[in-house]
């Protein structure tokens, strides 16, 4: 009787497997790498870096290929045309995002701006911060800010090199700070990141949560594609995420608060409006609408992904001046040209610095800060590429494929920011560079990215002459996490150039 169970079992299996595989074929499904084996589906040919392993199987089976994570139904787009077609043709099918476990506790059950479903609510939200936080007017407001930090990290640099010798610094961590002072002095009005030697206890709680907010965020879920994990109790990640979201919670909420009690005391309370104060306005005048909730989670999405992205883009920006060093030096003669050497340079320049622009470009080609974009969701039946794509497929657009393809780019391992310096090339690419995503979902945040870069990377190369630490090229391979971070953090030797040491000196 045992061993009859046995074999119904088997046979179910074996059923299944050709039922499922004959119904990709009447279903004119796109192209699977290989067999979907029973339970796991395709995870079994997961190698990391993910994107690398994704375009290695679209150049062997296809630009559109169906996946199965498990149970999860997942289709693989790594051609501009088909890219295309997803934001254009079916741009609001594909609007929704997947339902993963940190979308519903780092995402509010699935109702912040990120991770929210498309429809009303989620209009209003990107209306908010198109509108409210991310516009020209709002990012012009908060100019100075950006403009103190770069300042003051140039200043810290200033003071590292005694007597003008080279010295050796974490960039990584530079980047980190700078971007996060940034950040929550917009939202907040307040930097964790000082020149002081002394931490607060309110600054070493924000560090905290905010290392394990982009550890856990990067990290693979299992239980997203595999449900049984969570029913046997397997996957431990769902106590990691509400532990940590619990802790998010109090500092923001806390920082709401302060907010509250100095509304209005302040003379220049209108003037220096930070992002909380946006918020709570509105919450004034739609208070059953505008909940703390809501201001909590549109606070964490800015930082979260005003933040890391941009760090990780000026890293790898640096990791490859460093090894292309003909290029950072036309780099700083441009700045040198446009602005000259008895001032720093301003936002104001970085429209006439068409080879820096170049080299953000080319480094948002070569190193997308998010190679995969972030999850879409299809909310009912479509065609991508002439194949049927059902109703809640999760969508993967391989930007990385797609903007180191040799089919759309000459040379495309080479870093050539000459790719971009005609005013209109970027425009021209299209949909073979995409690092921001495009349609309706598309990053709101690219115009104070692409500032913050800027800015930032040109004061840097105006500033300072930079080498690497030794003889040997930095290390670029790419590390685990969605923000394609350096599996080696960058160590770079730098030291004032001579030119600006008066005005460095007198800032």
């Amino acid at each position: 009787m045992e061993i009859s169970f046995y074999y119904c079992f088997l046979l179910f299996l074996i059923l299944r497997f050709f039922s499922k595989h004959l119904l990709h074929i009447n279903k004119n499904l796109p192209p699977s790498p290989g067999p979907s084996l029973p339970i796991i589906g395709h995870l079994h040919l997961f190698k990391k870096p993910l994107h690398r392993t994704f375009a290695d199987l679209s150049d062997k089976y296809g630009p559109v290929l169906y996946l199965k994570f498990g149970s999860r139904p997942v289709i693989l787009v790594s051609s501009p045309d088909a890219a295309e077609e997803c934001f254009t043709k079916n741009d609001i099918i594909f609007a929704n995002r997947p339902r993963l476990l940190a979308g519903k506790h780092l995402g509010y059950g699935y109702t912040t701006l990120v991770w929210a479903s498309y429809g009303d609510h989620w209009r209003n939200l990107r209306r908010i911060a198109s509108l409210e936080l991310l516009s020209s007017n709002r990012l012009q407001m908060f100019y100075n800010i950006r403009l103190e930090e770069v300042r003051s990290l140039v200043r810290w640099l200033f003071r590292q090199s005694k007597d003008g010798e080279f010295v050796t610094v974490d960039m990584k961590s530079m980047f980190f700070k700078l971007t996060l002072n940034v950040m929550m002095r917009m939202i907040a009005g307040k930097r964790y990141y000082g020149e002081s030697l002394t931490e607060l206890d309110e600054e070493r709680r924000f560090k905290e949560i905010v290392t394990e907010t982009f550890e856990l965020s990067g990290a693979t879920n299992i239980g997203d594609f595999l449900p049984v994990m969570k029913w046997i109790g397997l996957n431990k990640m769902g106590k990691r995420l509400e532990d940590l979201q619990r802790k998010r919670d109090g500092l923001m909420q806390e920082l709401i608060e302060e907010h509250r009690r100095s509304k209005g005391n302040s003379a220049s309370a209108k003037k220096d409006k930070t992002m909380i104060d946006v918020l709570l306005g509105l919450q004034e005048n739609e208070p059953q609408y505008y909940t703390d909730d809501i201001i909590r989670g549109m606070m964490q999405v800015l930082l979260s992904a005003g933040s890391d992205t941009s760090a990780g883009t000026m890293e790898w920006a640096l990791s490859l001046l460093l090894n292309n060093p003909e290029a950072l030096v036309k780099a700083r003669a441009e700045i040198v040209k446009n602005t000259g050497e008895t001032k720093f340079i301003e936002e104001s320049d970085l429209s006439e610095l068409l080879y820096l622009q170049g080299i953000i470009n080319e480094t948002l080609r070569m190193r997308p800060a998010a190679p995969l974009l972030v999850p879409h969701e299809s909310s009912e039946e479509c065609t991508v590429g002439g194949f049927h794509v059902p109703q809640g497929t999760m969508l993967l657009v391989n930007m990385f494929a797609i903007q180191n393809d040799a089919k759309f780019w000459e040379e495309p391992t080479k870093f050539k920011p000459e790719r971009f310096q005609a005013l209109e090339a970027k425009k021209e690419k299209g949909y073979i560079l995409l690092p921001f995503g495009a349609g309706r979902r598309g990053c709101p945040g690219e115009g104070l990215a692409m500032r913050m870069v800027g800015l930032a990377l040109g004061t840097l190369l105006q500033c300072f002459e930079w080498e690497r630490v030794g003889e040997e090229m930095v290390d670029m391979k790419e590390g685990s996490g969605l923000t394609l971070p350096k599996a080696q953090p960058l160590l770079a030797k730098c030291r004032p150039c001579p030119t600006m040491v008066n005005l460095l000196s007198q800032s």
